[in-house]
């Protein structure tokens, strides 16, 4: 594991980002790996383990006081700044990077689990283009239900995975699913699962989708 110390030109500030798995430059894909609230890059990227396969960069940025924003998501969205838009920031420094090395979004998969998935869901959502594959894992979309959802662009169908239990304290199905229309309407190809009262946690079928999804992005064309 390697620890990555990248610019964020956007705010101004460096970020530490943890590196395992393929070299960037030598990568068929690169799985940007965002971790919950109270979590760490660590644990994020722990689950490498159970997605790998060969030519895979892992990278997972670190929040600063391992939160990527103050309040609940469904808070509205100036409650939640400036720490959100610098997150979502970090974010696209990481996607930077890997264009840097030689890795366009389309060769990018984004994973995030809780306030890691909802931040992921965001950015994918604000900054529409194709992705290797988006995964959020008991998360959706950030802001009250009333929050203007004008995202522009198309998702180019990327395929999107939306994984939650039907019973979740911190993500109400509702917005599981409006994520899923929102994702649809951008052009994404999604498939959501909810599981009937699961824990906020990660389950062995999400993670068997996920590699699904991960072993068809890395046999796809490198040029695409």
């Amino acid at each position: 594991m390697e620890k990555l110390i990248i610019p964020v030109d956007l705010i101004q500030q460096e970020q530490v980002v943890l590196l395992d798995g393929t070299s960037p430059p030598e990568a068929r894909i690169a799985m940007v790996m965002i971790h919950g609230r109270g979590a760490t890059a660590a644990d994020i990227l722990s689950l490498r383990t159970e997605l790998a396969s060969e030519g895979i960069a892992f990278l997972a940025p670190q929040a600063k006081g391992n939160s990527w924003y103050p309040h609940t998501f469904l808070a509205p969205l100036a409650s939640n700044e400036p720490a959100l838009s610098n997150s979502l920031s970090v974010v696209g420094g990481v996607l930077t990077y890997l264009r840097q090395q030689g890795i366009s979004s389309s060769r990018v998969m984004l994973f995030g689990f809780s306030q890691g998935a909802c931040l992921c869901l965001e950015y994918a959502a604000r900054h529409a283009r194709r992705y290797a594959g988006i995964v959020g894992l008991s998360g959706g979309l950030i802001g009250p239900e009333e929050t203007p959802r004008d995202y522009a662009g198309s998702l180019e169908g990327s395929p999107v995975f939306l994984g939650c239990s039907t019973t979740d304290f911190h993500i109400p199905k509702q917005r599981v699913d409006d994520t899923q229309v929102l994702f649809e309407q951008l052009g994404a190809r999604v498939t959501k699962r909810l599981y009937p009262n699961m824990g906020h946690t990660i389950n062995d079928d999400e993670i068997n989708f996920v590699q699904s999804m991960v072993q068809a992005a890395v046999n796809q064309p490198m040029n695409l």
